[in-house]
């Protein structure tokens, strides 16, 4: 898979996560943020947490689920990535991690994909 084709299956993934968690009650705050640390895939809220979400998409559990690939390494990521936001977008919601895992056997063309959250996931 080329690099090309990998970010559109990122893309595909993060609004495919965006759409279930906004089915869940979440509003969506911003996709995508990127600082000096990293990239938060999506910044989601209801009335009492503020989620910084981490999308993995896999066609498979074959080799582990896909929220076990948000190793030690990416969680640290993902947490400077998360202090910097809220420096920049005090809240007074309660932060919170959470992985939205996506299966998808057939990458894009998969017609009812799997879609599970792990809340407060680290």
């Amino acid at each position: 898979m080329s690099g090309q084709e990998s970010r559109l299956l990122g893309r595909w993934g993060e609004t495919l996560a965006a759409e279930f968690l906004r089915r869940r009650g979440y509003s969506i705050l911003g996709a995508g943020w990127r600082c000096r640390f990293g990239e938060i895939d999506l910044i989601a809220a209801d009335k009492t947490y503020l989620c910084f979400v981490e999308v993995k998409l896999r066609k498979s559990a074959a080799y582990g689920t896909a929220g076990a690939f948000v190793d030690r390494r990416k969680q640290e990521k993902l947490r400077l990535t998360a202090q910097m936001y809220l420096c920049q977008h005090p809240t007074s919601l309660q932060p919170r991690f959470d992985v939205v895992e996506i299966y998808a056997p057939q990458g894009i063309q998969t017609e009812q994909p799997e879609i599970n959250i792990l809340e407060n996931a680290f």
